[in-house]
């Protein structure tokens, strides 16, 4: 059973519904409920060990956010298609460029210990996919916590709930993550050396290498 909602949480029927969202988005977000996939009350009640109201509630929630949706008369984790893939992308490129910005100009010098320590153990990875995407979140993760923008981060996180419906990581391609590593540590000098107009260059630029990678796998595979 993944990911059960603790029982000695509290019990309200707002608190109940919450930690179901948030287990919920958690699974869509690691891949575990993939693009596509049909979600059930029932079946997702039981493997959280919850009654069917917080799961109905929660998946109206994630329904409105448009990270499931109405699929042959019940529902399914979103699929995005191309133009939605490229509008997530266009706004992505832009908040992330911001991002690096605001944290060329507010990182203390904990955070760009932070993230030299996240940027060598990306480059020093030699794993599979999944385990370079991961590294690349904890990357990002590491700007977003350095700008100090509480409505920016809370944007993006939107965005990447996004991303997280696609199929596959473009770290796929086998030579992204080295041209990655590249981009990220052009971001993390800039930061370092408080150049907000280089850092966001440097990011926005690494965002739109994303994009032709993720264009390289939607084509490669024939998605809609």
């Amino acid at each position: 059973m993944a990911d059960p909602i603790p029982k000695h949480l509290p019990s309200s029927a707002t608190s109940r519904s919450e930690q179901v969202y948030e287990a919920l988005r958690r699974r869509i977000r690691s891949g575990e409920l993939m693009a596509g996939m049909r979600v059930r009350e029932e079946e997702l009640a039981a493997s959280l060990g919850v009654s069917r109201t917080p799961v109905r509630e929660a998946l109206g929630r994630l329904q409105i956010r448009g990270m499931v949706e109405s699929a042959g008369g019940g529902l399914a984790v979103t699929v995005l298609s191309r133009s939605q893939v490229m509008e997530v992308y266009a706004m992505r490129e832009i908040l992330e460029g911001a991002a690096a910005r605001f944290a060329a100009e507010n990182a203390t010098a904990a955070d760009i210990t932070a993230l030299r320590h996240v940027h060598a153990q990306f480059v020093d990875f030699k794993g599979d996919p999944v385990g370079f995407a991961r590294l690349n979140i904890a990357f990002h993760d590491a700007i977003y916590e350095a700008a100090r923008n509480r409505y920016q981060k809370r944007m993006l996180d939107d965005l990447n709930d996004a991303l997280a419906l696609l199929p596959d990581t473009t770290f796929a391609v086998k030579s992204r993550s080295r041209s990655a590593a590249e981009e990220h540590g052009v971001i993390l000098d800039a930061i370092a050396a408080r150049d907000p107009d280089a850092a966001e260059k440097a990011a926005r630029m690494h965002i739109a290498r994303a994009l032709e990678t993720r264009l390289l796998l939607i084509y490669s595979v024939g998605a809609n």
